[in-house]
């Protein structure tokens, strides 16, 4: 029977062929489109004795990886032989169905940890996700072992600023048990990257707790450099720039062996070294770096005993293995027919057995597949884990005033959750970057605490200095305060609305940020939605009303990337009541899987579940007394309701989302006194609303002429000769579709330009947000009428 060894050597040449042969059949073999399918032929290979080592040694069941994005290929080469993933999937690879360009939780079937794909989100993922299993284990949750959170880095992902951020709030929070292993080729998609940056890598890491390991020599290296001549060959690898080193791995052995001659002249023992192998030989000791030595690899992680965070510099070249290796433009480089070819016929594949398991090795299949049944990483099956439903019926009476915020509002909400709602409040766990108290959740953490492994007591509480702030930290708290990085927020609300699915333990992860930052973290949150994590962010304050904070702090487009964002339902609530009521939906929302039974009355496939987006402010107005009953609730999540129901003689509507609600009721009560029955419609969501017109629509076009979504029953009576005006604190085009509905001429106001530091009414008015501003807009739609009280706009 074969040893391990030589079967692990055999599967490395195996998954090397399926991931080229993968990329080539996909631009070469099978019909493609217009445009190049693409692939990754030698970043894949870079990594494959990487990937090798880990999933057919050193992972456990509990271990999660987030696969550097272009190595996507070798990692579906491993599941297909660890009966993972479909040879049908392999086939269709980049195509419609068929195995991702890079690894996706939501796309994939061969149980991918973490997605990837925008560089350097996958890494700070794995820190966050190692912070939240230390979070279900201080609270007792975590009954299984605690797993390594792996990410597999690509040296030119190291430029990416995120994972510096994550990086300090690791050392913050006592980051454990996370390994990132750098493929350390020394070149980025365009070309070799700057001389000298494991150094520099070495000296981040070291600064921020992680233990750093270099793996530079792989073991003929290490053996060459035990003969004489040797030290003067090492010397020489150290010394050699990254540039020379790709080119003479391109250019093969007997470039290597012209170059060192040339400069081991005078040095009989280098010289006699680098005589005493032949060409082929001399490629091999000179490409021999230790990111391509899948033991030694194997034999350095399996030695680590702690669980301090620990950074891998894996030398490689780029292109191992491949006809490719080296050159400096073979990032998006694929082998040609010959070449693929050539390939197949050095590892004894017969042409038309290019996808078979076991073709071109020769070690029994019996034994290979022995091997594979008893990797510990695969013992268990699939990974993914489920968890009960928590209730969110308990009911909680939040203390709101007669004139309130909606900001307020929302940390009264969690306040009343905190006392009266149990089971939920519980699985709740909030975070925000610095923000935490201007935000307003201050009220939940002083019944809740901050976390923290171990008991911290409050300085300032024991010198008995006045605070409203209760900032006492212990195991049991269920707040994580984050620096003043959003990239950090919505990595970290990614990884902790994933912990049902990696830890098969619920939370309810609620974050707080100011709106106009949402943009700077945008990338992560996109990130987040993308791995269908589950979450609520509350974005406060926000828009030009938040006026004295001037144009730097004041949001615009953020009402636009709530309704384009996949796997987000966007509120913007006007009143404390509606807010209350999307909390507790949103939380509910957020544990569906699609497994309930689908219900299309507003066509918006709510049974799929995903993450909640509030859009809050900090102006306070005056609240309505009004008994929430069911239909208007359920109006309230479906995206809107009548505020001022429409009659036959209506002949102006006024729709508004959000803080201006103030502005339009007055408006509404002014125009009131010339025009007829002034309609107002109060839009809670204009997401929801836009995203179920489109939805039906589709489904019209496909045969179902019964389908009616929301906004269309709410505009069914209103006559198609009104005039619709939209009123919203942001872009305008974010309310202005919905003169397209059922035709109605529209004046969309909204904030198109940065705004300065004002007083509300000001900034209103600048803006022509205000009465006056929709008075205007009225005037326009109905000439000679609706005039009365209206006085010149701002300039």
């Amino acid at each position: 029977m074969a040893g391990n060894l030589d079967i692990r050597a055999a599967l490395e040449k195996k998954t090397l062929w399926l991931s080229s042969w993968m990329i080539h059949n996909a631009n070469n073999v099978r019909a493609k489109g217009r445009i190049k399918v693409g692939g990754h032929q030698a970043s894949s290979a870079s990594m494959n004795a990487i990937l090798n080592a880990l999933y057919f040694d050193v992972l456990r069941p509990e271990d999660r990886v987030a696969v550097k994005p272009h190595a996507s290929p070798v990692f579906h080469a491993i599941q297909y032989l660890l009966g993972n993933q479909s040879l049908q999937q392999l086939q269709d690879f980049r195509g419609l169905g068929g195995a991702q360009p890079y690894p996706s939780r939501t796309k994939d079937l061969d149980d991918v940890d973490f997605s990837t794909g925008s560089v350097g989100m996958g890494v700070a993922m794995t820190a966050f996700a190692s912070l939240t299993q230390d979070y279900l284990a201080g609270h007792r949750w975590l009954d299984a072992p605690k797993g390594r959170m792996i990410a597999l880095v690509g040296d030119a992902e190291l430029d990416e600023g995120n994972i510096y951020e994550a990086l300090l709030e690791g050392a913050k929070h006592d980051l454990r048990n996370c390994w990132w292993v750098i493929d350390y080729n020394r070149q980025s998609l365009d070309g070799v990257v700057t001389e000298g940056l494991n150094a520099r890598f070495r000296d981040i890491f070291v600064a921020c707790g992680w233990e750093v390991i270099e793996l530079k020599y792989g073991s003929l290296m290490q053996a060459a450099f035990q003969r004489p001549g040797g030290n003067a060959l090492r010397s020489w690898i150290d010394h050699c720039e990254n540039a020379l080193y790709s080119a003479l791995t391109f250019k093969g052995g007997a470039a290597w062996r012209a170059q060192l001659e040339q400069d081991f002249a005078g040095n009989n023992e280098a010289l006699a070294l680098v005589a005493d192998h032949d060409d082929d030989a001399l490629a091999q000791l000179m490409g021999n770096l230790a990111g391509h030595d899948a033991a030694l690899i194997s034999e350095t992680m399996k030695a680590i005993d702690h669980d301090r965070p620990v950074c891998f510099i894996c030398y490689t070249v780029k292109g191992h293995g491949l006809p490719l290796a080296g050159h400096k433009d073979n990032h998006a480089g694929i082998m040609t027919t010959a070449q693929i070819e050539g390939l197949r016929d050095d590892l004894g594949i017969a042409a038309g057995h290019e996808w078979d398991r076991f073709a071109g090795m020769d070690i029994p299949r019996e034994d290979i597949q022995a091997f594979l049944d008893t990797i510990p990483f695969n013992a268990k099956g699939r990974r993914r884990h489920s968890a009960p439903a928590i209730r969110v019926d308990e009911q909680a009476r939040p203390r709101i005033k007669e004139v309130a915020s909606t900001q307020e509002a929302f940390g009264q909400i969690l306040s009343a959750i905190a006392s009266d709602a149990p089971a939920l409040a519980q699985r709740i766990v909030t975070t925000s970057p610095d923000v935490s108290v201007s935000t307003n959740l201050g009220p939940w953490i002083n019944k809740t605490g901050l976390f923290a492994k171990s008991e911290q007591s409050d300085v300032f509480r024991e010198q008995d200095i006045p605070s409203t702030q209760k900032w006492r930290r212990h195991s049991d708290g269920r707040h994580i305060e984050l620096g003043i990085a959003e990239n950090n927020l919505f990595t970290f609300l990614g990884a902790l609305g994933l912990s049902h699915s990696l830890f098969g333990e619920r939370l309810f992860p609620v974050g707080t940020v100011y709106d106009p930052f949402i943009c700077r973290g945008l990338d992560a949150l996109n990130y987040a939605c993308y791995q269908d994590a589950r979450f609520m962010l509350a974005a406060t304050p926000s828009g030009v009303s938040l006026s004295h904070e001037g144009g730097a702090h004041q949001s615009i487009s953020t009402p636009l990337i709530g309704m384009a964002q996949d796997g987000l339902a966007t509120f913007e609530p006007a009143f404390a009541d509606e807010l209350n009521v999307i909390m507790r939906w949103g939380f509910d929302y957020m544990q569906r899987d699609g497994g309930r039974a689908q219900a299309e009355q507003n066509w918006l496939r709510d049974e799929k579940g995903g993450s909640v987006y509030l859009r809050l402010s900090t102006v306070p107005h005056e609240q309505i007394g009004r008994e929430m009953t069911d239909a208007l609730a359920q109006d309230v999540i479906a995206g809107g309701y009548w505020l001022r129901p429409p009659t036959a003689t209506s002949s102006v509507v006024l729709a508004y989302t959000g803080v201006v609600a103030p502005e339009v009721i007055r408006a509404a009560g002014l125009l009131s006194e010339d025009v007829r029955d002034v309609a107002v419609l109060a839009v809670t969501s204009a997401d929801r609303l836009n995203a179920g017109w489109q939805a039906a629509e589709r489904a019209r076009q496909r045969g179902d002429y019964t389908a009616l979504s929301h906004i269309e029953h709410l505009l069914a009576n209103v006559s198609r000769d009104a005039g619709l005006i939209t009123v919203a604190d942001g872009h305008p085009a974010g309310l202005g579709w919905l003169g397209g509905v059922q035709g109605h001429r529209t004046k969309s106001l909204g904030v198109e330009h940065f705004g300065q530091a004002a007083s509300v009414e000001d900034t209103y008015h600048l803006h022509g947000l205000d009465a006056n501003a929709i008075m205007h807009a009225a005037r326009a739609l109905m000439p000679g009428r609706g005039a009365r009280y209206i006085t010149q706009l701002a300039g």
